[in-house]
């Protein structure tokens, strides 16, 4: 994997990031455009990590922090590069992230319908809870 390059997203990416969740990601949301995208990373500019493989866009995954939980959103890999460690060195960095901001609990909204992000988040140490619809992981003690 280490040909893999995890860094966060600069506004010169954002077209190729909406792009890429038409492709990539399960589903689209109301604040998928451009002026969202913009204010996610004008707001937090190390929110929106993302995944390169020889200069192609293969992964994202949001890492937000509100200054008191950890919140991820569109983790995302490219079809083609499944089940590569790319999903698993995304949550990675956004763990870490976490971790340096004092972080101590992450979650994930995950579609029910969604069996294969279901896998992923249980394989990266995050389990449902049923009672909030959310996936929830804690970073620290």
């Amino acid at each position: 994997m280490t040909d893999l390059l995890v860094r966060p997203a600069v506004a010169d990416d954002l077209d190729a990031v909406l792009a890429f969740w038409k492709t990539a990601a399960e589903g689209t949301s109301i604040s998928d455009d451009r002026d969202g995208v913009e204010r996610l990373v004008a707001r937090d500019p190390e929110a929106l990590l993302l995944a390169e493989r020889e200069g192609e866009l293969v992964g994202t995954v949001i890492a937000g922090f509100d200054g008191w939980r950890c919140h991820l959103y569109r983790l995302a890999v490219h079809p083609d590069h499944r089940r590569r460690g790319i999903g698993s060195a995304l949550l990675t960095a956004a763990d870490e992230r976490f971790v340096r901001l004092g972080g101590r609990r992450g979650d994930a909204m995950v579609l029910v319908r969604n069996e294969r992000a279901q896998h992923a988040w249980r394989a990266a140490g995050y389990e449902p809870q049923e009672q909030w619809r959310r996936w929830v992981k804690h970073l620290t003690d």
